[in-house]
């Protein structure tokens, strides 16, 4: 029976800064969901049971085959298809067998079945290609079809997915949740797409605290979670209340304490007293103080330690604090404008044709389509990367992007670094501060970008990019809600419904979409709307 056990788990990052310890997990022949905030280690954790990191402590026990899936498939200029399902050596030796050119030893090696199980694995995750289709020729989301589909190939005993549905169309995201709803092997797979983890048949949350199984789906852990939550809130603040309660009884012990002895050594003052009496009495004082702060002391201790139990039931989180100052940008102020523009990567084959269209003001406009369409070919344009073949693209106002890989921050120094470097005119202070809201604080603004999560990446790049004195008044968002966990998300949702510029959004997320307030879309499948 196929399975995965860790015993005792433990990463942290070369620079110590630990990220899990002492995990104990097993996974079977089930779906299981692993979520947890942005940084917590849940693609460390992917990657060490895939055998790419060794763990610093603990042991992992593997009984099965394994097919990974990662946050984004890189891909070299002539990368194919084929590359990606290890199958290029096997598909060159079919080509020379099916051209009468092959050896009688590649004869016997030859797969004669292995061209349909590719067509096969493709077709699976709907994605039309052939295996010598070069994955640059893909957009991001169809590359991300291409290595789901590499993945199930070899149909192994456990699935690792990290984030599966990001970059995806909604077709694309209903085929991985057919795929996963239809898997009947093991899967664990990180996401926070709440429409996938409906699929699950356990939830796994990593924390601060370590990781918690629950059995179920996503709405199945959110209401154990609630209840769990509740209860031990409950609990802590019982333990509260005690830590309170004998804290003044001990008080208020010994203020009583103190006026018996001063009535005492005000009658033994007056000389009214035997002397051996009075002492004996000051000896007897003396010990029923000893005793009752003794006692005092213990009970103290029990409800300490009980509000110490409590409190490691509760994560303690930090809150993301998005509030933009104003960009001062005018209702009639045209923003952008693309007049009648052609644009493509190869000369004769235009991913974009004719396409014209006006911005004007804080309007927020979804930028939508299916994978492929050229959602990215017109950021690109807009944002200065590439020239369009034909027509023109004026920008009329400051404008920052934030792609999907987070591209104007340098991987190779600080988040703080990359700050003062965004924001010239801003002191450290005022940049320490910016970042504070984002959750970098203090050391956390030291960590250097090229080791940070998907998720912290991102904050990081809002954080440059919105956390100066004045934001831009244009803001290019490509799948911005992409490796956020749902926490971040909301607290993204309310700051830039309250942003005043204008927003340009490349998102396949129907609900943030909504929240941001989009009050139109561009459809490059179909017309503007």
């Amino acid at each position: 029976m196929s399975s995965i056990t860790l015993s005792g788990l433990a990463w942290s990052t070369p620079d110590g800064r630990r990220i899990f310890s002492d995990l104990d997990l097993s996974f079977g022949r089930e779906r299981a969901g692993l979520v947890g905030r942005n940084g917590v280690g849940k693609t460390t954790l992917l990657r060490i049971l895939a055998g790419e990191l060794q763990p610093q402590a603990g042991m992992v026990s593997v009984n099965g085959t394994l097919g990974l899936l990662r946050q984004s498939v890189q891909v070299g200029p002539r990368e194919t298809v084929a590359d990606l399902f290890g199958a290029t050596a096997a598909l060159a030796i079919l080509r020379r067998a099916e051209a009468g050119e092959a050896g009688i030893d590649e004869l016997a090696e030859a797969d004669w079945t292995l061209d349909e199980r590719i067509a096969a694995a493709l077709a699976k995750v709907g994605l039309e290609a052939r295996a010598d289709t070069r994955l640059a020729e893909l957009s991001g989301g169809q590359r991300t079809r291409a290595g789901m589909a590499a993945a199930i190939f070899d149909e192994p005993d456990f699935l690792l997915f990290d984030e599966p549905t990001n970059n995806l169309d909604r077709a694309g995201r209903d085929a991985v949740i057919a795929l996963l709803t239809d898997w009947k092997a093991g899967a664990i797979v990180i996401s926070h797409d709440r429409a996938l983890l409906e699929q699950m048949d356990a939830i796994v949350e990593m924390t601060s605290l370590g990781a918690s199984r629950y059995g179920g789906n996503w709405s199945r852990y959110r209401e154990r979670k609630a209840v769990e939550l509740e209860a031990a809130e409950h609990d802590l603040a019982l333990a509260e209340k005690r830590v309170a309660e004998v804290n003044r009884k001990t008080q208020l012990a010994a203020e009583r304490k103190d006026r018996r002895d001063a009535a005492g050594a005000r009658k033994g003052a007056r000389g009214d007293m035997p002397r051996i009496l009075a002492g004996a009495r000051k000896n007897a004082a003396e010990a029923s103080r000893g005793d009752g702060a003794r006692l005092a002391e213990r009970q103290k201790e029990q409800a300490l330690a009980m509000a110490a139990t409590a409190r490691t039931r509760i994560e303690t989180l930090q809150k993301l604090s998005l509030v933009l100052p104003p960009t001062g940008l005018a209702a009639g102020r045209t923003v952008l404008t693309l007049d009648s523009v052609t644009a493509g990567y190869e000369i004769g084959h235009p991913i974009l044709r004719d396409l014209s269209f006006t911005m004007v003001g804080p309007e927020r406009v979804a930028l939508v389509g299916p994978n492929g369409s050229g959602k990215t070919t017109l950021v690109r344009l807009i944002s200065g990367q590439m020239q369009p073949a034909q027509g023109s693209v004026s920008v009329g106002v400051d404008f920052a992007l934030l792609d999907q890989r987070v591209g104007m921050l340098d991987p190779d120094v600080s988040i703080l670094d990359n700050f003062m470097r965004l924001n010239p005119g801003s002191s450290e202070n005022a940049c320490r501060a910016s970042l504070a809201g984002f959750l970098f604080r203090a050391d956390a603004a030291l960590q250097i970008v090229g080791t940070l999560s998907g998720g912290q990446m991102l904050r990081a790049g809002l954080a440059c990019v919105l956390g100066g004195p004045r934001p831009p008044s244009l803001l290019i968002l490509d799948e911005p809600t992409n490796h956020l966990d749902i926490d971040s998300v909301h607290a993204i949702e309310a700051g830039l419904a309250a942003y005043d510029g204008a927003l340009l959004i490349v998102s396949h997320d129907e609900t943030f979409l909504t929240n941001v307030g989009i009050s139109r879309r561009l459809d490059l499948a179909g017309k503007s709307s």
